[in-house]
């Protein structure tokens, strides 16, 4: 897949570079999703596009369009407003968006707090809140197939509705689980699909926006999505609500599937950062150009909320 080099010295994950990188893309993208928001609410329902923009641009790390553009620029890629990438990132943080949205109904995790903020079927209602993921997902293909004819659009769009309905599967699982505990392959398994599927997507993605190829991105995405959705739930166990600006604790009042809860806190941790360090050594070839790309790998298992 990628040539092997010697490692360089890598900024640590909290570093002032990162903080900035992040910063950088989340003005990009939110700037990207207002606009397509806003014009589109020229046209729609006033409440229900007032409830997409609730949450669509209340706050969030912007982690996956993040690894979008760090991918795309590892690989020579540009990330300016217009481009390819960008697109891409923010049509897959549409698909989070909604996916939040719909995991936080009473139906399913039955959560009344996201980023610190009431969840939309709380600051709304319910079925706003179920019509509002409904409209994100068409929304975020339309966002990508309305770049152009570009043939990498045309394969971005397949990508990102690909990693949603394994998303979707990984959901059910999840459900599942609740009722029937998984032993660990099926817990790995439910977070390839929940969590890993999206990261996949975007690292694929950037790849993809930058020479038209996914780079054999897959795996390596996959093994992110998994050390992200670990870190998660050490989280929901050692932080608190005012940290993470949701419940904690919910996961192990569900019963829910996760690692923590099958090996313990310790040995989900040292999972975490083996899955980490695999995916850190994918891009060893890279060079100089990939290092946000590293540091968000790092960030991925070392944040705090």
């Amino acid at each position: 897949m990628l040539t092997q080099s010697p490692r360089v010295v890598r900024p640590t994950p909290e570093s002032p570079s990162l903080e900035g990188y992040l910063q950088r893309v989340t003005l990009l993208v939110e700037q990207d999703l207002r606009q397509v928001v806003q014009s589109r609410a020229r046209q729609g329902p006033a409440r229900l596009w007032d409830a997409i923009s609730y949450a669509l641009l209340g706050g969030g790390k912007r982690l996956r369009p993040a690894l979008v553009c760090a991918t795309a620029e590892a690989f020579g890629g540009e990330t300016v407003p217009g481009s390819v990438a960008l697109r891409f990132g923010a049509a897959l943080e549409m698909i989070h968006a909604y996916s939040l949205v719909h995991d936080d109904l009473p139906c399913m995790d039955d959560d009344d707090l996201r980023r610190g903020r009431p969840t939309v079927h709380r600051a709304f209602d319910e079925a706003t809140a179920l019509l509002v993921g409904d409209a994100l997902q068409s929304l975020a293909l339309e966002h990508i197939l309305d770049g152009g004819d570009d043939h990498r659009f045309s394969t971005l769009a397949r990508l990102l509705a690909g990693g949603a309905t394994r998303m979707v599967e990984g959901q059910f699982l999840d459900l599942e689980a609740e009722e029937r505990l998984p032993g660990l392959e099926g817990v790995l398994d439910l977070q390839r699909r929940k969590t890993g599927a999206l990261l996949a997507a975007a690292l694929i993605g950037g790849a993809i926006a930058a020479t038209g190829s996914d780079q054999a991105l897959g795996p390596v995405g996959l093994k992110l999505g998994i050390a992200f959705q670990i870190a998660d739930d050490l989280l929901d166990l050692t932080a608190t609500t005012a940290e993470l600006g949701k419940r904690v604790g919910k996961d192990a009042g569900a019963g829910k599937a996760t690692l923590p809860a099958l090996l313990g806190p310790v040995e989900a941790r040292r999972r975490a950062e083996h899955y980490r360090d695999e995916a850190l050594s994918a891009f060893d070839g890279l060079g100089d150009k990939a290092e946000p790309l590293r540091a968000l790998a790092r960030y991925v298992v070392a944040r705090r909320r």
